[in-house]
């Protein structure tokens, strides 16, 4: 895939996205066994776009910044915020 790809993909507005043409990726199933770079190419050949896809039924949207904080970090600290409400 190239950047051009990944920016189209980006785009797909999850509002007028036909649901029907997303990847589910509670179906999507990996090796664990092969190396990270190969086990990222394969989630995205299977995906088809990192960027929208289907979870429990439900159209997800992602977006990713350009941060050195995990995602993981990043939730736990959601996590944490909302117990405080």
């Amino acid at each position: 895939m190239v950047a051009t790809e990944l920016e189209e993909l980006r785009k797909v507005d999850i509002r007028t996205v036909d649901a029907s043409t997303l990847a589910d990726i509670g179906e999507i199933r990996i090796d664990r066994t092969l190396p990270k770079e190969e086990r990222l190419l394969a989630f995205i050949r299977e995906v088809r776009n990192p960027f929208c896809f289907i979870c429990n039924g439900m159209v997800v949207k992602t977006s990713f910044s350009d941060t050195d904080e995990s995602l993981e970090k990043k939730l736990v600290k959601l996590c944490a915020r909302m117990a405080e409400v």
